[in-house]
């Protein structure tokens, strides 16, 4: 790969990487109430969630999804039945006296543990995976940067490094601004406030997704 074009798509990365989006709005969530630390499981899966979609959009499955009205359609209404649920168990979400709820203050005090490792990187997997925008944009945005007369697999792994360096950094970043928002969020009223966008902005993205249409007949 020529270096102008890794470069080219080295800001293309970062540009998607900070672009709002439904695993942003998640690394926010739960560096929000685990801490950074008790995110980057999440943020882990996110990252495979990414590298799965890359890889099937480099092989050219992600196509089939654009081209077949089935596969895209299953793909959105999962992604966004996923979205809604998870924005409406937020906002259901109970408040307690003390420290916030989910928090690693909160957890040392209860004696409760976090979701599991497992649970938090399947969350962020799923969360990713299953975004028919994020295949959407992959497929169109992939082809751009890859040379037809030279080996695949070595741009796939250049392009798939790049994305994922990227992407780390931004999502922690995300996870850190919001966990120093923890101490502002000490009452029960800001933390019931803070249910409630966040679980609103899940579920506006989930039904957003309806929306999003077939690129390809």
């Amino acid at each position: 790969m020529d270096l102008h074009v890794w470069l080219a798509y080295f800001a293309a990365a970062w540009a998607i990487a900070l672009s709002p989006g439904s695993g942003a709005v998640l690394s926010m969530t739960h560096g929000l109430a685990y801490g950074v630390r008790g995110a980057s499981a999440t943020i882990l899966g996110l990252q495979l969630g990414v590298a799965t979609i890359l890889l099937i959009a480099g092989i050219g499955v992600g196509a089939v999804l654009i081209a077949s009205a089935t596969a895209f359609t299953v793909v959105k209404v999962v992604g966004a039945c996923y979205l809604i649920w998870l924005g409406w168990r937020q906002w259901r979400s109970p408040v307690e006296g003390g420290a916030a709820p989910g928090t690693l203050a909160s957890t040392a005090a209860s004696g409760k543990g976090l979701p599991s490792v497992r649970e938090r990187v399947l969350l962020g997997y799923f969360t990713n995976v299953t975004n028919p925008k994020g295949i959407v944009f992959v497929v169109a945005v992939l082809p751009q940067f890859i040379d037809p007369a030279r080996a695949l697999w070595p741009q796939l792994l250049i392009l798939l490094c790049t994305t994922l360096f990227t992407d780390v950094i931004v999502m922690h970043g995300y996870a850190f601004l919001a966990s120093r928002a923890q101490r502002w969020l000490a009452t029960a009223q800001a933390r019931r406030a803070q249910n409630r966008v966040l679980g609103g902005v899940l579920i506006a993205m989930g039904a957003g997704l309806f929306m999003v249409k077939r690129t390809a007949g």
